[in-house]
């Protein structure tokens, strides 16, 4: 599975409102189609706050049920051990002219559907599904956003892929902010 990926997605871009908050509510749409409605709700508004983001992605629970006893004693203690995984993301005038990944998965990844997403009022929700095929993931997301900061809850399930890792559970929190001007070079954003 490319959960990392999936989960990357959900922290690409905080989402905020400017003057008007958007509305989107798509069931059984790809990734593609909801970034279409995103975009159609956004029109000529700016919906992003470009500049420096950082965040925190906290694992708060996990379980790989098929992982060998030793193995999954040391995953839990690396998840559980020290301050959450921090993360920064520089967000251009360029992404806010896109409009691009708010809160969606890849819109190429074509193996997923959201059961439901909806974004209204500074919430966020979705559901989604994605057959890869053998491999099943579950993935619910709820959150907050606002013009310059954003709080997200993800659960995924994942099902059927290559043993030992053919079963997996987590639960995570990711919280980012906007803390200024983005500082130019990549190692540095």
């Amino acid at each position: 599975m490319r959960l990392p990926q999936i989960t990357a997605a959900a922290l690409l871009l905080p989402l905020a409102a400017c003057n008007k908050a958007p509305e989107v509510t798509a069931t059984n749409a790809t990734p593609a189609e909801v970034q279409e409605k995103i975009e159609a709700a956004g029109g000529s508004e700016v919906m992003v706050q470009p500049g420096r983001w950082e965040g925190q992605m906290t694992i708060d629970e996990m379980d790989m049920p098929n992982l060998p006893a030793e193995a999954k004693a040391q995953m839990k203690a690396q998840a559980q051990a020290g301050a959450p995984k921090t993360f920064i993301s520089c967000v251009t005038q360029e992404d806010v002219k896109s409009q691009k990944a708010f809160f969606t998965a890849e819109e190429t990844d074509k193996s997923c559907k959201y059961d439901h997403y909806s974004m209204a009022g500074g919430k966020v929700a979705a559901v989604m599904n994605c057959d890869r095929g053998g491999s099943k993931m579950h993935m619910e997301m709820n959150g907050t956003y606002s013009a310059d900061n954003y709080r997200m809850t993800v659960s995924n399930k994942v099902e059927g892929g290559n043993a030992p890792m053919d079963a997996m559970s987590m639960k995570m929190t990711i919280a980012a902010k906007r803390v200024g001007a983005c500082k130019g070079t990549q190692d540095e954003l």
